[in-house]
């Protein structure tokens, strides 16, 4: 079997290149249904509009920066007397109102960058906006807790960075059972015949091999263990929705899995941004709903906990095209039901008192909404995974 058939069979390869060694755990561990503590990251690419989302609609400056993007006072969700929520987030105002939602208010980092992709990587590593790093801190906590039972899982076809380890990898995929098929093919079973062929070392192709080997037997754990659950919760009929339906069924199928990332694109509004982000919102807002009510009914809410956050928020001001330009601060999104402090955990930004660029100032790091994670959610060691030491939050 020379390189370059290998490599034509991509399909095979971009499915099953980022199942780590360590999965072979899954099928010795004893389970552990009670108590299982699980991490959903959602991502809502492209810069969610925060100002939008968490609206002020008693301040006069608000409306004066946007006088044809602000949401109407009428239309807005009140959650106090002077901020509220998107109109198409009433099904937020639902978990807000059941004491299952903190608002954590301009979070961000020092020296921000505005190119979509440099944040978003400063967001998956965890890294200083003058760093680089090319693993994830859900891939580092991999590396050092992931060894035995502990595993991530991406609803997607391909891997994000924040999921990619020095060591081990997450797994990719948006479903079981394609996976497990696809783990069947008997090009696949043909690779465990050359897996002692010395050509593997050449260009990286061992660690390949090595991967896509050791991918039959947690494909068949997840596939098998998964499709005995059955979802009778009804879903919106988009790609967000039906990401969130697998994940249920993978948390309620009690699945030894850790961490689960899902994403939201399409909130790059630098154009006629009312009715994206009212289409975008909804999507997100009702799958979110269906999703807590699924893993209630399967009684595994009490032990699930979602964070949900985007690269970076908006400028105060829109611009020439009805839309708004890439910004800094934004708001971030706990939901489940140990929170210790429901509702708001902190006071929106000042629109008063702008940065130079005329952006929210941040107030808060993501990094310490991460340590605050990893140390009382995870209950790990939140400096083995971000490499430094960050204040430890309030919110649960």
């Amino acid at each position: 079997m020379d390189r370059r058939k290998f490599l034509k069979q991509s399909s095979l390869a971009s499915s099953l290149f980022f199942v780590p060694s360590f999965v072979k755990a899954f099928e010795n561990v004893a389970s552990s249904k009670l108590g299982y503590k699980r991490l959903v990251i959602i991502q809502l690419s492209g810069g969610n509009d925060g100002l939008n989302t968490i609206v002020p609609f008693e301040n006069d400056l608000y409306y004066k920066e946007r006088p044809s993007l602000s949401i109407a006072k009428n239309l807005v969700l009140r959650l106090t007397d002077e901020v509220g929520l998107h109109p198409s987030l009433a099904p937020l105002n639902r978990l807000y109102d059941e004491g299952l939602l903190s608002i954590i208010n301009n979070v961000g980092y020092p020296n921000p960058n505005r190119s979509h992709f440099r944040s978003m990587d400063i967001w998956h590593t965890a890294v200083d906006s003058n760093e680089y790093s090319q693993s994830g801190w859900i891939g580092r906590y991999l590396d050092t807790y992931g060894k035995e039972s502990y595993s991530a899982i991406e609803i997607n076809d391909s891997l994000s960075l924040a999921m990619k380890g020095e060591t081990t990898n997450a797994i990719a995929t948006q479903d079981a059972r394609a996976l497990f098929n696809l783990s069947r093919d008997p090009y696949f079973k043909k690779l465990q015949e050359h897996k002692n062929d010395a050509h593997l070392s050449e260009h990286n192709l061992g660690y390949l091999y090595k991967s896509m080997i050791e991918a039959h037997s947690s494909a068949k754990y997840i596939y098998e263990t998964s499709k005995t659950i059955t979802s009778k919760t009804q879903y919106p009929q988009n790609k967000f929705g039906k990401q969130l339906k697998t994940t249920a069924q993978f948390i309620n199928s009690h699945l030894e899995t850790k961490v689960y990332y899902a994403s939201l694109n399409g909130f790059d509004t630098h154009v006629n941004q009312l009715p994206t982000q009212k289409r975008l919102l909804s999507q997100y807002a009702e799958s979110i709903e269906a999703f807590v009510k699924d893993l209630k009914a399967g009684g595994t809410f009490n032990d699930t906990l979602i964070l949900t956050f985007s690269e970076f928020g908006r400028r105060v001001k829109q611009n020439a095209s009805v839309g708004t330009d890439h910004g800094t601060a934004n708001n971030l999104f706990i939901i489940g039901n140990q929170l210790k402090k429901p509702g708001f955990y902190n006071k929106p930004g000042s629109l008063e008192d702008l940065d130079d660029n005329g952006d929210l100032k941040f107030e808060i790091d993501f990094r310490a909404v991460y340590a605050t994670v990893l140390n009382k959610w995870l209950e790990v060691d939140d400096e083995k995974v971000l490499h430094k030491s960050f204040k430890q939050l309030n919110f649960m």
